[in-house]
């Protein structure tokens, strides 16, 4: 049996939520149209956050709604920063969120202004409700490897953090490299003892590229046995408050590795072109991938694939 991975896409929320350009919510609904017949496995709609602290994310629940009645039968999900969020997702339907704790005190604080235990405390209320409420829950712990304010992260705190949002009832803990600091052996030295703790199906990865390393921190997590990760299309991406965060690892990039490695993705690679093609002109800023010169040239090589 061909080993499967599951990516989940994240360029309506991490991608777009640092853009200076914001998109509309008609053409956020026409990005998703596009994004859900790639074959990626789920697609974050947005994020319920204020918009005032981040304007490009205002109308999710619109985006979410036209997602829910167009959908071809990709999963939803969407980030909740607080106890309000949470219960503007529910309200609009919303069946996935995602939850984020800082590694550190200090980058919790300039996220969300609270302190760990605040915020940890907080997430422990959100998971609880959403098990009551049938809604799963994704557990991010961000900054995982390196803050822009603290310098580089115990991963014991990382681990620990890990584990009680997983015993508290998260259904995936996602390990976040949120200003791309890491490199494949810090990945792969943390996953080993973490993977200890919590199964591998349980955990997933997300990675920036903002020192060339994505692609070699998600093969180091594939070699560490992880099969879940989140990308973004056409390598958008950012957090408006961590300073450095530069683009998320490509969709198109970490679909094309997993495709040559041997894993299958489900995948559509035409489609998904056409997916960055569309982000490209909507936001004017958007490059591509790695691989995307390669693939709009040779895309008949991987098509049927």
């Amino acid at each position: 049996m061909i080993p499967q991975v599951h990516i989940n896409e994240v360029g309506l929320r991490d991608g777009l939520q640092a853009q200076s350009k914001h998109l509309s919510v008609d053409e956020r609904c026409r990005l998703f149209d596009q994004l859900a017949t790639t074959g990626v496995s789920s697609v974050e709609i947005g994020s319920f956050v204020s918009p005032k602290a981040v304007p490009q994310m205002a109308g999710t629940d619109q985006v979410l709604r036209h997602a829910l009645a167009n959908n071809t039968g990709v999963a939803l999900n969407a980030l909740v920063p607080n106890r309000k969020g949470y219960e503007l997702a529910l309200a609009s339907g919303c069946k996935e969120v995602n939850v984020v704790v800082s590694s550190t005190d200090t980058m919790n604080r300039k996220n969300i202004n609270m302190s760990t235990a605040e915020i940890m405390a907080a997430s422990q209320g959100i998971i609880e409700s959403a098990v009551a409420d049938g809604v799963k829950v994704n557990a991010y712990v961000a900054v995982a490897f390196e803050c822009p304010f603290e310098g580089v992260v115990d991963p014991e705190q990382v681990i620990s953090l890990s584990k009680r949002l997983a015993d508290w009832g998260a259904q995936r803990i996602v390990i976040a490299d949120t200003i791309g600091a890491a490199n494949p052996f810090a990945v792969e030295a943390l996953l080993r003892d973490l993977l200890l703790g919590i199964s591998a199906d349980r955990v997933a990865c997300h990675f920036h590229d903002t020192r060339a390393m994505g692609l070699a921190n998600t093969y180091a997590a594939l070699q560490s046995g992880v099969r879940h990760f989140d990308t973004s299309i056409g390598g958008l991406g950012g957090c408006p408050f961590a300073p450095g965060a530069s683009g998320n690892v490509a969709t198109e990039d970490v679909a094309l590795l997993c495709q040559q490695a041997g894993f299958s993705t489900g995948i559509d690679f035409s489609a998904l072109m056409a997916a960055v093609d569309l982000v490209k002109e909507l936001t004017g800023t958007a490059k591509g991938g790695r691989a995307h010169y390669w693939l709009s040239n040779h895309l008949d090589k991987v098509v049927g694939q």
